[in-house]
C-alpha cells in the first residue's frame, strides 16, 4: 500500500474546509481525487465515503464537547437520512450507473447548491439590516434590545420534526445518488429551516448527523463498491488532523467569519457540479475569497459601529446632551430633592462658621 503525499496534502486542505463549514467533503474531495490525481470515479467515491467515517467523528467530537450540537435535530435528520441513502443507491442502480445519469444528478445538485448560496447571501444582508436597526433603536432608547433571533445565536429554536425528517430524506437520497450532499446540501436546507441557528451549531449538528449517514453509505461501498486502500489511507492521513483544526476554528470563530466561508464552499461546489470548467472555478475561488474578506470587514465595521453606539456612557445629571441642552436622563426631581434635603443640615453649620 503506497501513501500518496500529494493526496495527503490535498485532503488536508479539503479537511480544513470540512471541519470549518461541515460542507465540501464529497463535493470537493471526490472531484479532487478524480481530476487532480487520476483516481477512477468509482474508486474515488468509494474511498472518500470510507474515509469520511474517520473524518466526521473528529470534527463532531470537538463540537459535541463545546455544546454546539443539537442532538434532537440530529435524531430527526438521521431518521430520514439513513434509510433514504439506501433508497438513493437503489435508485441509482435502477437508473444505471452510467456517466450520463451521474452527470444529470450532479447538475441538479449543483443548481440547488447555487440557489442556496444566493439565498444565504440575501438572508445575511437582511439579517445585517435588522441588526443595524436594532442597534440604532437600542442606542436611541438607551435600553437593551433583544437580537438573539436576528443574530442567529441558536436560542429560541422551535423544533420542526416532520420538516427536519424531510430534510434528512432529501439529503440521504442525494448522497445515495451522487455520494455528495451530506454536508453542503444539508447545511443549506437546515439554514433555511432554522434561520436562527448559529453557525457553530449549524456546522456541529451537520457533522454529527453525517456520521450515521456516511456510515451507512460507506458500508454499502465496502460491500459493493471499489475501495482502494492506498487512496483511502492517504485521504485519512491528510484529512483527519485538518478536520480537527478546522472544527476548533469553527467553534471559536464568530458568525461573520464562518458564514462567508460556508457560502463560498457551497457556491464553488455548485459551480463544479453544473459543469463549470477549471478556469471558471479558479476565477470563482478568487471572487469568493475577495467576497469573504469584504463580508468579514463589513461585518466587523458594523459591529464596531454598533458597539460605539450602544457602549458609550449615557449623559448623567448635570451633563450636557448632544444638542447642547441638559440631558433628559439625569436624576428625577425626587432624587434632586433628596440630595438637597440631605445637604441642608450641613449648610447652616457652614454659614454660622
Amino acid at each position: 500500500m503506497h501513501v500518496d503525499g500529494f493526496i495527503v496534502l490535498g485532503s488536508a486542505l479539503v479537511g480544513l474546509l470540512v471541519g470549518m463549514t461541515g460542507a465540501g467533503g464529497g463535493a470537493l474531495m471526490t472531484p479532487m481525487l478524480i481530476f487532480l490525481f487520476g483516481v477512477t470515479p468509482t474508486a474515488a467515491i468509494s474511498s472518500d465515503l470510507v474515509a469520511a467515517i474517520f473524518m466526521r467523528p473528529v470534527g463532531a467530537a470537538v463540537h459535541f464537547k463545546r455544546g454546539t450540537v443539537n442532538m434532537q435535530m440530529v435524531g430527526w435528520l438521521a431518521l430520514g437520512a439513513v434509510p433514504s441513502a439506501i433508497l438513493g443507491a437503489y435508485l441509482l442502480h435502477l437508473m444505471g450507473n452510467t456517466k450520463a445519469a451521474q452527470t444529470d444528478v450532479e447538475v441538479v445538485l449543483g443548481a440547488a447548491l447555487l440557489v442556496g448560496a444566493v439565498g444565504m447571501v440575501v438572508r445575511a444582508l437582511w439579517r445585517g439590516s435588522r441588526r443595524s436597526a436594532a442597534s440604532a433603536l437600542s442606542a436611541s432608547s438607551g435600553s437593551s434590545v433583544r437580537t438573539d433571533l436576528m443574530g442567529g445565536t441558536g436560542r429560541g429554536i422551535v423544533m420542526r420534526p416532520l420538516a427536519t425528517v424531510l430534510v434528512g430524506v432529501v439529503g440521504g437520497v442525494m448522497v445515495g445518488l451522487t455520494s455528495v450532499g451530506s454536508g453542503s446540501l444539508m447545511i443549506v436546507l437546515l439554514l433555511f429551516l432554522y434561520p436562527t441557528l448559529s453557525s457553530s451549531q449549524l456546522v456541529g449538528t451537520d457533522l454529527v448527523q453525517a456520521i450515521p449517514l456516511t456510515g451507512a453509505a460507506a458500508l454499502g461501498q465496502l460491500l459493493f463498491g471499489h475501495v482502494v486502500l492506498a487512496v483511502t489511507a492517504s485521504v485519512v492521513i491528510g484529512s483527519v488532523p485538518a478536520v480537527f483544526v478546522g472544527s476548533l476554528l469553527s467553534s471559536r470563530a464568530p458568525d461573520q467569519v464562518i458564514r462567508p466561508v460556508i457560502t463560498a464552499v457551497i457556491a464553488i461546489s455548485g459551480l463544479k457540479y453544473v459543469g463549470v470548467d477549471t478556469a471558471g472555478l479558479g476565477a470563482a475561488v478568487v471572487v469568493a475569497a475577495a467576497g469573504c474578506v469584504a463580508w468579514v470587514l463589513h461585518g466587523h465595521h458594523n459591529a464596531q459601529r454598533a458597539g460605539s453606539g450602544t457602549g458609550a456612557p449615557g449623559p448623567s445629571a448635570g451633563t450636557t446632551g448632544a444638542g447642547g441642552g441638559t440631558a433628559a436622563v439625569g436624576p428625577s426631581p425626587s432624587d434632586r430633592t433628596g440630595a438637597v434635603t440631605q445637604a441642608a443640615p450641613v449648610d447652616p453649620t457652614s454659614s454660622r462658621a
